[in-house]
């Protein structure tokens, strides 16, 4: 596989030029080099008579991030136009020049450019390996060497469209009742210093003693406005740290897919998404025509958590000395019975791709509903948890104004 390269930047240009009929024509083209741009021009039967580079605006709005969402999209794209028989090259000028965001038009036209210039396209897309992984390329390679290319676009398509479905369904259950907390947090670190003291104020001339919650609340109130610097200043260093050693640290991230697995529900949920992605990755990889042992590497790199990318290189170990796939998925631990079982009769029957197809469908429905009846259990109990939380300073605040009639 090529080493990954920087994708090739590609520059606007305005020009003006005639058509072989001498007709006056302008518009716009997008190229890496001026050189280039009137080369493309004159491939198109356009005469060339100015090109210049159009100016960037003095505030120029700033590029789209490429997600994988955006990889996907055009995995489909490319699937069905070499389906329906639209030659590759042109299959990429079609897709880059329709595509809404620039960055993504850049990284289009720069692989375009390289399999017009007669790289393979699995090598041309391995130069940007930050957008297609080694799964990726190996597939496409896989469908140019059995000239079988828009049959395994197509696998890849589907394959992009269900992982990233599910990896939307798993940020769904963790960040609903995340960005609940957080929130909620807010408004009452807001009413703790900006309210309560309105009342504080109020309640020095009552005269009378005030009620334990209502100290409490005003106790701290004092807190978070003497100390509101230190506490949220604690809470941004502490969210950075986490975030530095899930990117540096391999132990860190270790514990974390350790403890994520032993969470109550979302561990749960998180588990069949992990095994889901597994049997998709090596179905896709299997049908493909990619050899069992060399598909495990790929495929543990695309686990999603390192407890099971371990266990898959294991396996993969041991498929190598001769041992059936079903026995190192037992040895592992991490595999629930049915799936072994299941893979099992594909191995018997010689159709573990279907087989692990089968076991990815199940999963993937289960995270769905598990997902799905998470969001319904978690709405009451997030109400109720915000009752409880402003509902109680609003009350710890009132009790006092209960209590004048004693001072009267």
């Amino acid at each position: 596989m090529a080493t990954a390269t920087k994708t090739q930047k590609q520059i606007t240009f305005i020009w003006e030029g005639t058509d072989k009929r001498g007709a006056k024509m302008k518009g716009e083209t997008r190229s890496a080099s001026m050189a280039l741009a009137k080369a493309e021009l004159r491939k198109k039967g356009i005469n060339p008579t100015k090109v210049k580079k159009k100016p960037t605006p003095l505030f120029g709005k700033k590029k789209k991030k490429i997600t994988q969402g955006d990889i996907a999209i055009f995995s489909r794209q490319m699937a069905t136009m070499m389906s329906s028989g639209v030659p590759l090259v042109q299959s990429f000028d079609i897709i880059g020049k329709g595509h809404e965001n620039p960055s993504m038009q850049e990284l289009i036209m720069a692989i375009k450019a390289d399999v017009e210039s007669g790289t393979p396209l699995a090598e041309a897309l391995g130069r940007h390996s930050y957008y297609f992984d080694e799964l990726y390329c190996n597939l496409v390679n896989a469908g140019e060497q059995a000239g079988i290319l828009e049959t395994l676009l197509d696998k890849i398509a589907t394959y992009k469209e269900k992982t990233e479905n599910i990896k939307s369904k798993i940020k769904k259950a963790m960040f609903y009742p995340i960005a609940v907390i957080v929130i909620s947090f807010i408004v009452t670190a807001i009413l703790l210093i900006f309210v309560i003291p309105q009342f504080q104020e109020m309640f020095s001339g009552f005269g009378a003693d005030l009620p334990a919650m209502t100290l409490f609340v005003i106790g701290l109130s004092k807190i978070f406005q003497e100390w509101w610097w230190a506490i949220f200043g604690g809470i941004g260093i502490g969210v950075y740290c986490f975030i530095e050693a899930k990117r540096r640290s391999h132990k860190f991230n270790h514990f974390l897919d350790r403890l994520v697995l032993k969470l109550p529900i979302f561990g749960e949920i998180v588990r069949k998404a992990t095994i889901a992605r597994f049997a998709r990755t090596l179905s896709t990889m299997f049908a493909a025509g990619v050899p069992l042992v060399e598909a495990m590497t790929t495929v543990a790199g695309a686990a999603g958590n390192i407890l099971y990318s371990n266990a898959i290189l294991q396996m993969r170990d041991e498929i190598s000395t001769g041992s059936p796939l079903n026995h190192a998925m037992r040895n592992t631990g991490l595999f629930p019975n049915m799936v072994v079982q299941m893979v099992a009769i594909g191995e018997e029957a010689g159709s573990i791709d279907s087989m692990l197809a089968k076991v990815a469908d199940f999963y993937e429905s289960e995270v769905d509903d598990a997902v799905d009846g998470l969001s319904s259990l978690l709405e009451p109990i997030i109400m109720a948890f915000l009752g409880v939380v402003i509902g109680g300073l609003v009350i710890a605040m009132y009790l006092p104004i209960f209590k004048m009639g004693q001072v009267v």
